[in-house]
């Protein structure tokens, strides 16, 4: 398998592939990746190929030649793991059962706004619900889901940060339909934070001992950037997405 990361995807996967004893993961990086991060993913047997991400989208076909591996799977594209219905579901889940009418969501690659959005738009839409499913559906119709990113290259948010995302499905057309057609509220969109909420954010995390970094902790910082457009007394979730332990 081959994959683009900055690192965390990449760790997980190799830990996993290790595990079961499958051929060890060929990793596209950018060469100004954090050189902790690179020896991380080579200490634990990734195989690195370096290029400069930021010059142009690559597509699946140029990451497997780029990797070596012609013969192989990308899964920098979330389509290899059948994403409506398998990728982060239970964790969107987790999020729309909360019925909340805020929710803050980091956006690095797009996949966990999508689906918490495509799930929402299942469970709102039928009379057929997951058995997993507790929401409140008069309240997720209205729930505004906001993504948190920044296109700042030197942003301490680097996970959110891509020039290029060949592979998302969200797009402005898309959230236009769901707000119009009544699967999420009218604010639903995905949103530029500024540096200083995010510094803000990582202070409050770390005076309240939130484990995260800067990337997982970005929907405080938009919420924070936003706060003077939101009532008190709404039921606010920040999907606070963690922290990368580099060993």
């Amino acid at each position: 398998m081959s994959i683009i990361s900055s690192g965390s995807a990449a760790v997980a996967i190799q830990k996993q592939l290790k595990k079961y004893n499958l051929p060890n993961l060929k990793v596209l990086v950018d060469s100004n990746i954090n050189p902790k991060v690179l020896k991380t993913m080579k200490k634990i047997g990734c195989e690195i190929y370096e290029t400069d991400l930021g010059k142009k989208p690559f597509h699946r076909k140029e990451i497997l030649a780029l990797t070596h591996n012609p013969d192989g799977f990308d899964i920098t594209s979330s389509e290899a793991l059948d994403p409506t219905t398998r990728f982060y579901d239970r964790l969107s889940y987790e999020i729309i059962n909360s019925s909340p009418e805020y929710c803050f969501i980091p956006f690095g690659t797009g996949n966990l706004f999508e689906n918490v959005l495509n799930i929402n738009k299942k469970e709102v839409s039928t009379e057929n619900h997951d058995p997993r499913f507790k929401g409140k559906i008069e309240v997720l119709r209205r729930c505004n889901f906001l993504g948190a990113t920044t296109n700042n290259p030197k942003s301490k948010a680097d996970k959110l940060y891509s020039p290029h995302l060949p592979f998302v499905h969200y797009d402005e057309q898309r959230i236009r339909l769901y707000r119009y057609a009544g699967f999420c509220g009218p604010e639903s969109n995905v949103y530029l934070i500024k540096e200083e909420y995010l510094d803000k954010a990582v202070k409050i995390a770390k005076a309240q001992k939130i484990h995260c970094e800067p990337s997982g902790i970005a929907g405080l910082a938009l919420l924070l950037q936003m706060k003077d457009k939101i009532t008190k007394n709404k039921k606010i979730l920040i999907v606070n997405t963690g922290k990368t332990k580099y060993e």
